[in-house]
């Protein structure tokens, strides 16, 4: 076949696709900023390429979080930590024995697509660069790891920092703390600083739903599965009913109502958040107007000094490694079939490239066994993929608001189904 193929990252996506390409007999080489797998799991209390923190669980259960030819063992939490999550992608890596694909604490500096087709790789190791050719390119570098800040008139002087950058509670302690967002980062940090904090306070600047990780003793996702028969629209009309009545209305929490109907937006899976807010220690505030030295100024016209502010308000989509004018998916649309397959390039794959209601490894695991199968050339390319591509933006599986976040926004189960297909066609 003559293919060499270069890797992105050794993450949770870019793992199941060394190990799918590699057992089809394909030469693989993969590039890892870390010095082990796991990628964003690899918990580091300096400023790193991890957004986990000290106390991070992930927010879907580990049911339907593993990758389907390596479940978790039984003892494994229901929502494991990233201690747990780590050992758990490193015990992976060293059964299928991933590492001799793998060039650890190497940086992908650029990849140019050559006249030829092939790729130009260059990367940078101990501050020396190598440059490799390559015949396909399969991208696996995560969307949690750039952040996105907010912008504000006027200038906060207290500490200001993203939620990438936040650790643990501990330096937060006797601190005034106020928290921007409302989404799972938010409300993590919002509730673990209200541990030790002097206060602390939450901003949304809109209404989001709050669901809590278990119902009737299972975990939320797994309890949801009972709903897979029914439409979207229909699982999130049920799914928007059984969170009012678990929580009742927002405004009893002093929080905005949401204005968009469930599944418009992403919701929160917190069991802590509301509970805070009764118990006096974390307070709810409204969408900030602009700051003045430390003072914060609010829309609804109140005034409050703080000592510290942690913007979590998401991440940039980025691939540093490409030249944005011949790539840039940080704005925009997001034309790729099956999130993966580019409607020019068809020796270009990304994995891990979009966002379920619901754990991106599954997803990414099958579309790294479909990617495997294209490299070999046992799955071909649609004749009309241009159109397959368009219809994934003006078509998603879910009507959502228009937002940055949710432009790669996807059904979990439906597109492990949709996955799935394509790579039973063969089977």
């Amino acid at each position: 076949m003559n293919k060499r193929v270069c890797i992105i990252g050794a993450g949770p996506s870019g793992l199941p696709a060394i190990k799918n390409i590699s057992e089809e007999g394909i030469f693989v080489v993969a590039y890892d900023y870390n010095h082990d797998v796991g990628g964003n799991w690899i918990y580091n209390e300096k400023d790193s390429h991890s957004s986990v923190f000290e106390t991070t669980h992930i927010i879907s259960s580990k049911t339907l979080s593993q990758y389907e030819d390596y479940p978790f063992r039984p003892e494994v939490s229901d929502y494991p930590s990233h201690e747990e999550l780590r050992n758990y992608f490193q015990s992976y890596a060293k059964y299928f024995n991933l590492y001799r694909h793998i060039q650890f604490n190497t940086l992908v500096k650029s990849c140019v697509r050559l006249d030829n087709g092939q790729w130009e790789v260059t990367t940078i190791k101990d501050e020396n660069e190598h440059v490799e050719i390559f015949t396909d390119l399969v991208v696996c570098n995560g969307h949690h790891w750039e952040p996105k800040y907010p912008n504000y008139s006027g200038k906060f002087t207290g500490d200001f920092l993203h939620s990438h950058q936040y650790k643990k509670a501990a330096p937060f302690a006797n601190k005034k703390v106020l928290v921007i967002g409302g989404g799972n980062s938010a409300c993590d940090v919002a509730v673990e600083t209200s541990r030790v904090s002097t206060k602390t306070a939450i901003s949304w600047r809109r209404g989001y739903r709050i669901i809590p990780k278990f119902l009737m003793g299972k975990p939320t996702d797994v309890f949801a599965i009972k709903m897979n028969f029914l439409p979207i629209f229909l699982r999130n009309l049920l799914a928007g009913f059984i969170a009012h009545i678990n929580n009742g209305s927002n405004k009893i929490y002093g929080l905005p109502e949401p204005d968009h109907k469930f599944g418009a937006t992403h919701p929160t899976i917190n069991s802590e958040l509301l509970y805070k807010i009764r118990h006096g220690k974390i307070k709810p505030r409204v969408e900030i107007d602009r700051f003045e030295g430390k003072e914060v100024f609010f829309k609804d016209k109140s005034i409050e000094k703080f000592d510290v502010i942690i913007a979590c308000t998401g991440f940039v989509l980025a691939h540093p490694f490409f030249d944005k004018k011949f790539l840039n998916y940080s704005e925009g649309p997001v034309p790729l079939y099956l999130k993966m397959f580019h409607p020019t390039y068809d020796n270009l794959y990304f994995i891990g490239m979009f966002q379920p209601l619901g754990c991106i490894w599954p997803g990414a695991e099958q579309q790294s066994k479909l990617a495997a199968l294209a490299l070999k050339g046992s799955w071909k390319r649609p004749a009309n993929i241009d159109v397959l591509c368009e219809r994934e933006v003006t078509h998603p599986h879910m009507k959502q608001i228009n937002t940055s976040r949710h432009r790669i926004t996807v059904d979990f189960h439906r597109f492990i189904r949709d996955l799935k297909t394509q790579i039973n066609k063969i089977a």
